[in-house]
């Protein structure tokens, strides 16, 4: 692939449904992997035997700043799929910052690190969450209920801050760090598509209008960020949302 760079990459929320898609895409064309999971068993054997894939068994946010500037200092890129189990203690219960705290400690750990390139942090979100950067409107009746999501539904409120950190933050303070937050609509799991739709900011509602995303393509596109250079430069610093292509095909 034209602009391909082989590197390490960090990959956590990697037993999950999106997680397990991004480990296969990335070893699947030949390149390194540390993962850190909280249950190895919940990997498929497969990829927890994989000659290309280490597993780290470990609480992300149990490890201090030194244990985490270990996990990543062979690493070029932390790639998160972290996100709020879809179940009553999941969504309501702690750790009500996971995405935040995570991606505040990992990008202040691989940033600590000297390199002659800036190390990279690509972070699955949500096509529910704005782009503040471009103004992007939304009608007056989903900015209420936008409103409503972030007072009452902990994981919301959760993904605004992670994605607020890295655009705010880190593209201020940082020069060590390079960023890019993916944002799909609609997760499904559908095992084939025609192929993926990325545009800089919502095509449709994800309140009224939703349109879809198959964990397969957010793996897809999150893996050309990783290994095709002239795909991060596109995108580095923005915040794409990523659709089916099936969608627009017409």
């Amino acid at each position: 692939m034209q602009g391909r760079t082989e590197q390490t990459v960090l990959v956590v929320g990697a037993s999950g449904a999106t997680g397990r898609l991004l480990l296969e895409q990335l070893i699947e064309r030949g390149n390194r992997v540390k993962a850190v999971v909280r249950s190895p068993d919940r990997l498929p054997g497969m990829l927890r035997n994989h000659p290309l894939v280490s597993v780290v068994h470990a609480d992300l946010l149990d490890l201090d700043a030194a244990q985490l500037r270990r996990l990543t200092e062979d690493c070029d890129v932390v790639a998160s799929c972290l996100g709020h189990h879809v179940s009553l203690r999941g969504i309501f219960g702690p750790p009500y910052r996971l995405v935040t705290k995570a991606t505040r400690r990992l990008s202040e750990a691989i940033s600590s690190h000297r390199r002659e390139a800036p190390a990279r942090f690509v972070l699955m979100n949500s096509a529910g969450i704005r782009n503040r950067d471009l103004h992007e409107g939304i009608s007056l009746a989903q900015r209420l209920i936008v409103g409503l999501l972030r007072v009452l539904i902990p994981p919301h409120a959760d993904n605004e801050s992670a994605a607020d950190y890295l655009r705010v933050c880190v593209s201020k303070a940082d020069q060590g760090l390079e960023w890019c937050i993916v944002r799909p609509d609609t997760l499904t799991d559908a095992s084939e598509t025609n192929g993926y739709a990325v545009y800089e900011s919502p095509t449709r509602s994800a309140i009224f209008d939703p349109g879809t995303t198959s964990r397969l393509n957010v793996a897809r596109f999150m893996t050309d960020l990783i290994l095709d250079r002239e795909v991060w430069d596109r995108w580095r610093g923005q915040m794409p949302v990523v659709y089916d292509q099936d969608e627009y095909a017409a």
